[in-house]
């Protein structure tokens, strides 16, 4: 046996996966709820962002508010000043830590080589021996953004949407695109409809202006404004 033309070929190969893994998506998958009372017979949708008066001066908002209006201007709608908004808008948002304790497979093989695969070794790279496994606790995040609009005039609450997912993502303020656009990506939604709505991660972590959204509602159409699409 040609030991180095055996190398040569797990080398290409190698090389090969880690090409196909490179090119593969991964997504970021998001619960939304929604609850409403929104009648969609408004042509002007002008808004304000409202808060606590302890929040008046939060940076953090106002870095949300501002991902929250862009997703909100793929749907018509228009910051004006509160006192001539039709709708005022306010966001809760938040992120809990938790630990998940996994059972993971340990493999021992007592004898110490390369493995050249069938029919050289039939029992594989791990021989064949009992699996062991030993308890690994990883560390999950949850993150949360609610978003509640009502009626500035009458103070009626008429659209409600929480988005929330979870991961190993440490950081709300990362987690934060792609819950703004979860949340807004179907509006509006039924009242109390539950999906799911899954979008691309791109290659700088962010978001990628393509999106399906996938139980609980019909799909809404693609919204040119944003180049945002959502299937079923």
């Amino acid at each position: 046996m040609n030991i180095d033309r055996w190398t040569r070929r797990a080398t290409l190969l190698l090389a090969t996966l880690a090409v196909l893994l490179s090119g593969c998506t991964t997504y970021v998958t998001t619960q939304v709820t929604a609850f409403s009372d929104w009648n969609g017979n408004d042509a002007t949708r002008t808004f304000a962002f409202t808060r606590a008066p302890d929040q008046q001066n939060n940076l953090e908002l106002a870095t949300y508010e501002r991902l929250v209006a862009n997703e909100l201007a793929a749907h018509a709608f228009r910051e004006v000043d509160s006192a001539n908004a039709r709708y005022l808008v306010g966001l809760s948002y938040g992120i809990r830590s938790d630990l998940v304790t996994v059972a993971e497979p340990v493999y021992y093989n007592p004898w110490p080589g390369p493995y050249w695969g069938r029919p050289f070794d039939p029992w594989g790279p791990w021989g064949p021996f009992p699996t062991t496994y030993v308890n690994q606790t990883y560390p999950v995040f949850t993150h949360l953004l609610g978003i509640r609009i009502t009626e500035r005039a009458s103070g009626k609450e008429v659209y409600n949407v929480t988005a929330r997912n979870s991961g190993g993502e440490s950081s709300l303020l990362r987690a934060m695109p792609y819950l703004a656009r979860s949340a807004l990506a179907d509006f509006p939604l039924g009242n109390g409809v539950v999906h799911t709505v899954k979008i691309p991660r791109g290659k700088d972590g962010g978001p990628v202006n393509e999106m399906a959204a996938t139980g609980g509602a019909p799909a809404a159409m693609p919204v040119p404004a944003s180049g945002v699409k959502a299937t079923e």
